[in-house]
């Protein structure tokens, strides 16, 4: 893969879609630290890099962005209504934080149905009946009544939202410029953040300024997917998945050339998808754990104002965008592990004063904090791609993503509870706890987490989308011997069936 200008000359390697090597336990582990020695490939200019994506690209981009970012807005906001849920319900703050933790949980179970609908029949469809649920699901908790329904709805609401991101991800990247992928996994994967930028917003606007209290926010929340709908119905499918889509029906049966796909993937990679559900849930764990027991942390222990609140929420994740777009882009140039290990180092030393100061000051701390977590998270997206295999990118990249918030689900709960065994003087008749010592230790341990996860991993920076580098597929197609370029047999007969999957890419 290279990308030449005038000036400009950029290479880096691809790899196959099996391991480039087959190495010993021993030797593997012996090759961690000096692995992360950064490539330092020269970085092109970014708008030049932009300005490589044709315009089907950059609508594939949209289109991915803006559901991924009310996918996010939906989700926060529960995270934003707490107080607010928890005295129309009657319950303690941590007891509605259960309806942050049933959404983690569900969302595995949609990031399967939906990951393997949109592998099997495209992804347009399956991302068009999760835009249709979030309207369901958005409107149905406006008009709960009790916590029990609030519970209920909120656990659906999981299973929609966990069908979403796989498909957002491949969307938005599996067609774009090899060289353009850093830039624009940072760029998408910041939809994250501004969908709780728009949550803030939006929640000070509607919440307790009508006679519906915190419903307003929610039947809000059900209007913009109708126009991500329309927007994704007048785009085509990726070409990446036409091109897989067309060598699966010259193989003359759709559904068994799939499950063969699955076979072989299943059988070539079980320990690098256990791998990545382990990435994501310390991942998912330090966005969690950073963010959504925040804003209550400024109300019960540091007596923000709700506009002081907002004004901070605000900031930290105008931090979080600028954050996941710069390292997403430098990741391109330094490597993926290594960008991800360092940004966590500064996470790291930002945490005392992200939580222990306790006046307005605390918006920089908030600012460079959400910095360093997105910024990690901004090498997230196009890294999951380039570790899944080609047949079931969309599958994999949303159940290791999925089933880590499944892991990390009861972030919230866990650090609510813990942190009302530290209570304060109340105020009135508000209790008040040290929510800030409980985030920030739990931040250290998941910090420490995720450094170790990243070291150990592997990274195929410039691995190849296309289908005529894909292994997985001439195996699952022709069920011969693959040819590994490392001293394995080959069988002869597959170079005939590679130039076939490569004329039938051609034609697409």
């Amino acid at each position: 893969m290279a990308y030449n200008d005038e000036k400009t000359r950029y290479e880096s390697p691809t790899y196959d879609s099996a391991v480039p090597e087959h190495m010993s336990v021993g030797r593997y582990i012996a090759t961690r630290i000096p692995t992360l020695k950064p490539p330092m490939h020269k970085a092109p200019n970014p708008f030049r890099l932009l300005a490589m994506l044709n315009t089907q690209q950059w609508l594939f981009f949209l289109v991915g962005f803006f559901g991924w970012t009310w996918d996010a807005f939906d989700f926060f906001t529960v995270s934003l209504t707490v107080s607010d849920l928890a005295k129309e319900f009657d319950k303690t703050a941590s007891q509605i934080t259960w309806g942050i933790t049933l959404v983690l949980m569900f969302r595995s179970i949609g990031s399967v149905v939906f990951g393997i609908a949109a592998d099997r029949y495209g992804r347009k469809w399956p991302f068009v009946v999760n835009c249709i649920l979030f309207i369901i699901l958005e409107l149905a908790t406006g008009f709960c009544q009790d916590y029990k329904q609030f519970l209920a709805v909120r656990a659906l609401y999981g299973v929609a939202m966990g069908g979403l991101y796989g498909n957002a991800a491949a969307t938005a990247l599996e067609d774009c410029p090899a060289e353009a992928r850093g830039l624009l996994s940072g760029m998408l994967q910041q939809g994250y953040a501004f969908g709780y930028l728009l949550a803030t917003v939006f929640a000070r606007a509607l919440v307790n300024t009508t006679s519906h209290g915190w419903r307003p926010l929610f039947w809000f929340g059900a209007c913009p997917p109708v126009l991500i709908i329309a927007f994704r119905l007048c785009l085509p499918e990726t070409k990446s998945y036409l091109e897989r889509q067309a060598v699966r029906e010259a193989s003359g049966n759709l559904t068994s050339t799939f499950v063969a796909e699955g076979r072989v993937a299943l059988k070539r990679h079980w320990l690098l998808l256990i791998y990545m559900v382990l990435l994501m849930s310390g991942f998912n764990f330090m966005s969690h754990g950073s963010q959504d027991l925040y804003p209550t942390m400024l109300q019960n222990q540091y007596d923000f104002s709700p506009n002081a609140v907002t004004v901070t929420q605000v900031v930290a994740n105008l931090g979080a965008m600028t954050g996941g777009t710069i390292i997403g882009y430098a990741s391109q140039t330094f490597g993926r592990r290594f960008s991800i290990i360092v940004i966590c180092l500064l996470g790291g030393a930002l945490l005392y004063p992200y939580t222990f100061v306790g006046n307005k000051s605390v918006i920089a701390a908030a600012f460079f904090e959400q910095f360093c977590v997105q910024g990690a998270w901004g090498v997230i997206p196009i890294h999951l791609m380039e570790l899944s295999p080609g047949s079931f990118r969309t599958f994999v990249v949303g159940t290791s993503y999925q089933l880590g918030n499944l892991v990390s689900s009861a972030s919230s709960t866990i650090e609510s509870t813990i942190g009302e065994r530290f209570p304060l003087p109340p105020k009135g008749s508000t209790h008040r706890y040290k929510y800030g010592l409980v985030i920030c230790i739990f931040m250290g341990c998941v910090y420490a987490l995720v450094i170790v996860l990243a070291l150990v991993g592997p990274e195929y920076l410039g691995r190849s989308f296309d289908i005529a580098h894909d292994n997985d597929m001439i195996e699952a197609t022709h069920g011969g011997q693959r040819r590994d370029g490392m001293g394995g047999d080959h069988d002869s007969s597959d170079d005939g069936h590679e130039k076939g999957i490569a004329i039938t890419s051609e034609r697409v």
